[in-house]
């Protein structure tokens, strides 16, 4: 998916302001080596912490084609980014140590990663590599609320996977859009009824904080599942 400026990243959606990005995260030595040294000290030291080779190129490419992508959404050098980071380490990004107005998230898994941006602030999206598991109905039961499993219990095949992976990047999405990380038990809430019966988005009320509504799009494809969250403005 390079493309013809050497970049590993290209636009893959626009969507309700946001811009989403495909980064491809395939092995490549030569990309790699470039992506680690368009990082910065702190997070070269994090790259280091990464003992297996796949969260490494993962990392690096990932980071690296934020830290330009950024850089030009705020026109100055990407050298003058920094990173800080919320309660439940959720990134953020600041110029010459200032916090920036632009919000974005990145998500990975497998060969695909995906970052959004917005002007928003309150933006999660996720990306699930679709990766048959054994016990899909005993996983579901941990992360998954009760209308949530009834539905995976109806399903069979590959239809179970695919639809596994479907709510499972839209509660990841909301997860990581409220920037509450894990600390939030994925089974308390569930994804808003029109989505269980495939509609492709709606709004939607975490039970412990109704007050705020966000919007869910489900942007899966062949390749992959796919979610983006966001908060509404009032």
């Amino acid at each position: 998916m390079a493309a013809a400026d050497g970049r590993w990243w290209a636009p893959w959606r626009e969507v309700d302001g946001a811009t989403i990005l495909q980064v491809d995260l395939a092995p490549d030595a030569e990309r790699e080596a470039h992506a680690f040294a368009l990082l910065d000290d702190e997070e070269k030291g994090r790259w280091r912490r990464f003992l297996a080779a796949r969260a490494r190129r993962e990392f690096a490419l990932c980071r690296a084609a934020l830290r330009i992508v950024l850089a030009e959404r705020l026109g100055c050098d990407h050298r003058l980014l920094s990173f800080g980071y919320g309660e439940h380490g959720k990134p953020f990004a600041r110029v010459k140590g200032l916090p920036a107005v632009i919000g974005f998230n990145v998500s990975h898994s497998g060969p695909h990663g995906l970052i959004a941006l917005a002007p928003r602030e309150a933006l999660g999206v996720d990306v699930e590599e679709r990766v048959p598991r054994r016990d899909l109905d005993g996983i579901g039961s941990l992360v998954y609320g009760p209308a949530e499993r009834r539905l995976l219990a109806c399903a069979e095949g590959q239809d179970k996977v695919h639809l596994f992976f479907r709510l499972w990047s839209m509660k990841e999405a909301l997860i990581k859009a409220l920037g509450s990380g894990f600390s939030l038990n994925p089974s308390r809430f569930e994804v808003p009824e029109p989505m269980l019966q495939g509609v492709r988005s709606s709004l939607f009320r975490f039970p412990h904080a109704s007050a705020e509504s966000w919007r869910l799009l489900d942007l899966g494809e062949d390749r992959f599942a796919a979610a983006l969250a966001y908060r509404v403005s009032p």
